[in-house]
């Protein structure tokens, strides 16, 4: 007989396995502690959308639109794509529910995103992210302080010494389309001097030319015109206003003149936090303001300003900077040896769950030498082992080992739940 092909993962996108998915939900839960502690919703989205909204809320002549896109027709002939970013089937939900006009809403999703990339360490075709968006708010102390529950969530995961704040003001549409045109006339003398990539956008999104990692490209730009030299008076002050607010929150940015987003919807604010931590510089998370895109997508004209962590690049550098964090799967195995033990077991265990709820309790059901099964309750990471043997059946007792300390010691059973509440406190 023919050995039948194993059928892989497709190319980027990964498999995330038991012993990955404690600090996953380590970190999910930080951060959805401090987005509570701020007042934010969560709200649950689709993964797949009408591919209309990717291209009008994105750009057209984005890379992402351009060639990242998971898209398809549907058995009716609709177009559908995997979700490449949240923020667009958060505008369409808000609208279609009602959830924007005279309202402020603060809202929190978080799950899988698609783009069709070149899959490399912290970034895969199937990756993860958390975004937080704030509707109805205009003033600067929004954006602020969305900029400050994210500084939260580093504190909370440990990791404040190993990002930085950048910032950046892109202003209005018009001020951006006046600075268009003289970027644009600045690459057209220097054509030459620019690869394949900043040439492609030198007409289609030329500001995505400042965002270039060619260092050739960098020290040309040198001698570009400033974004800033173009901004509106309001976008001026409005900037302004939210560095005099960090300043007095004490939290520490850097104004990055070349920080622009991929994205289209961008107004005003951009920011990002980026690591060196590992290796080559890499952006945890990043936002900005976005007041024309609930217009844009059919609402009535809100103000919005938000943000995405990328989940799988947060947990390399949380992994980075505490390479020893475990998170036991089990506080307490139950090993037995002989007739009718199991049964006893698994109805002691039943007993130990009603009375702690939250402890973690794993019966093994293998059986076998009892050196075999504390070798299990090791490498589940227990801290304690019930040992029931016929012996201690019959005497209605039970043998409890503390795996740290090596100390054992014998309790009756109606003395068990007790024990064990006073040592997992």
């Amino acid at each position: 007989m023919a050995k039948v092909e194993n059928i892989q993962a497709v190319r980027g996108m990964n498999d995330c396995l038991p012993a990955e998915t404690a600090v996953w939900q380590k970190i999910e839960s930080v951060l959805q502690q401090v987005l509570a502690s701020y007042g934010y919703s969560e709200i649950r989205l689709p993964i797949v959308e009408a591919t209309p909204l990717f291209k009008r809320a994105i750009g057209e002549v984005t890379d992402v639109v351009e060639k990242e896109m998971y898209s398809f027709e549907d058995r009716n002939g609709e177009s559908l794509t995997l979700r490449p970013e949240g923020t667009a089937g958060c505008v369409r939900a808000g609208i279609e529910n009602g959830l924007f006009y005279n309202q402020q809403q603060r809202l929190w999703y978080s799950g899988a995103m698609f783009r069709y990339e070149r899959p490399q360490k912290g970034r895969y075709r199937q990756f993860y992210q958390l975004g937080a968006e704030a509707f109805g708010l205009s003033d600067s102390s929004i954006d602020a302080e969305l900029i400050l529950l994210s500084a939260r969530c580093w504190k909370a995961l440990g990791i404040t010494d190993h990002v930085e704040l950048e910032l950046n003001s892109i202003g209005s549409l018009v001020a951006r389309t006046d600075y268009r045109q003289a970027l644009v006339k600045f690459l057209e003398v220097h054509q030459d001097k620019l690869d394949k990539d900043c040439r492609r956008r030198m007409y289609t999104n030329p500001l995505r030319v400042l965002d270039t990692k060619d260092p050739d490209v960098q020290r040309l730009l040198n001698d570009a015109p400033q974004l800033s030299e173009y901004l509106d008076e309001e976008s001026k002050q409005h900037f302004a206003d939210l560095c005099a607010l960090l300043d007095q929150t004490k939290i520490k940015y850097r104004v990055n003149p070349r920080l622009v987003r991929g994205l289209d919807y961008y107004n005003r604010t951009v920011f990002e936090w980026v690591t060196k931590s590992l290796g080559a510089q890499g952006t945890v998370c990043a936002g900005g303001r976005y007041d024309t895109l609930v217009e844009q997508l059919g609402g009535r004209e809100t103000p919005a300003v938000g943000f995405a962590i990328g989940l799988e690049r947060l947990i390399l550098l949380f992994k980075k900077v505490d390479p020893d964090f475990t998170v036991p799967v089990v506080d307490l195995y139950f090993a037995v040896s002989g007739e009718n033990t199991l049964n006893a077991a698994i109805q002691l265990s039943e007993t130990l769950r009603d009375a702690i709820p939250h402890l973690k309790l794993m019966t093994d059901h293998r059986g076998g030498r009892m050196a075999k099964q504390f070798t299990r309750a090791n490498k589940y990471g227990a801290r304690f082992v019930l040992v029931l043997g016929k012996d201690e059946l019959a005497a209605k007792r039970v043998g409890l080992k503390n795996l740290s300390t090596g100390e054992q010691e014998t309790l009756a059973l109606v003395d068990v739940v007790s024990r064990l509440v006073t040592l997992l406190a």
